[in-house]
């Protein structure tokens, strides 16, 4: 499966503890098909002590989330949207908006 949805995307949550919330994207992890969000799919994650974090103790962090419990959202239309490719005269290919044919700003 093809992932159209880049770093530094809006992404609202489809399914999940996150429902209907509005993130940024961090990373994609294209080998295993999953997307880490600003502030979803948080967790606490208990670290041991170490040279960059002597005290230890307990950190919360985002975790991955699957690409199909996220949509895009369009910036034109302000709603999330599937995701079309349009080849522009130049030959350059962009991502376009399903609902009001816009082109994505990357």
């Amino acid at each position: 499966m093809k992932i159209r949805i880049k770093k530094d995307d809006k992404v609202k949550v489809l399914t999940g503890k996150d429902k209907g919330k509005i993130g940024k994207v961090l990373k994609v992890v294209k080998k295993t098909n999953r997307i880490v969000v600003e502030n979803i799919n948080m967790v606490k994650v208990h670290q041991r002590p170490s040279q960059a974090n002597p005290q230890g103790g307990i950190v919360e962090k985002s975790m991955p989330m699957d690409v199909s419990n996220l949509m895009l959202m369009c910036n034109s239309c302000v709603t999330p949207t599937r995701i079309g490719i349009k080849q522009l005269e130049d030959g350059k290919r962009v991502r376009v908006c399903k609902k009001c044919n816009q082109q994505i700003d990357s």
